[in-house]
């Protein structure tokens, strides 16, 4: 049975607010874009933590960014299974389709799905886990970068990892053929970014420096 219902007014309320406004001011580039298709310059893969305003952060426009938000920024291991995997048909069609020249991996403070991996590597969250935890699985993905940062300091511990995450993302992508090869050839670049959403900073991974702010 289908469960869905009308939209919440105030939803309703801005979507009318939006299009009386910026739809109005700009009618003619959202028919460019709709009739000339999508050729945006860079994939950003980030959390879909509702702090995360990839748009807003770096002033983009509509049609610039191919964007991909799942729990905690994570990238897969390339694993052509034939099971459903999200992240990486958004990577595969970005990259083999779209032949967007940057990869972005967007990391944040405070990041929750973060904190649920280090509570379950460290014991700590029994629910994630179970087998049957989707949130668990997932986060089975960071756990290397977790022995990486097993012996950081508690309290600094959390942080770190959040950075391990865009670590672990970027190593991945590398196992994807199509990436390695387009990387390989200089059509493709990938970047590792950690934003602290309470203090406005952007830090960018320097192989040689470490995270290092813009």
């Amino acid at each position: 049975m289908n469960e869905a219902r009308p939209l919440p007014a105030y939803l309703i309320q801005r979507f009318h607010g939006w299009r009386a406004t910026s739809y109005q001011d700009n009618k003619a580039w959202f028919k460019r874009l709709a009739q000339s298709g999508q050729h945006p310059r860079a994939m950003v893969i980030s959390c879909c933590d509702s702090r995360v305003h990839v748009t807003s952060i770096f002033g983009a426009d509509e049609g610039e960014f191919f964007i991909h938000r799942n729990v905690a920024n994570l990238v897969p291991p390339y694993n052509p299974d034939g099971e459903y995997h999200g992240t990486s048909a958004a990577v595969e069609y970005a990259v083999t389709s779209l032949g967007v020249a940057h990869i972005v991996v967007l990391g944040h403070s405070n990041c929750g799905g973060v904190r649920g991996c280090h509570d379950m590597c460290c014991g700590k969250a029994p629910e994630l886990e179970m087998k049957s935890s989707f949130v668990g699985r997932w986060m089975d993905i960071l756990r290397p970068g977790f022995e990486r940062v097993r012996d950081v300091p508690d309290d600094l511990r959390p942080r770190a990892l959040e950075k391990e995450a865009v670590l672990v993302s970027l190593e991945n992508l590398m196992t994807f053929p199509f990436v390695h090869e387009a990387v390989a050839d200089d059509r493709l670049t990938l970047h590792g970014l950690w934003n602290d959403t309470g203090e406005g900073i952007l830090e960018n991974y320097d192989p040689t420096r470490g995270f290092v702010p813009v």
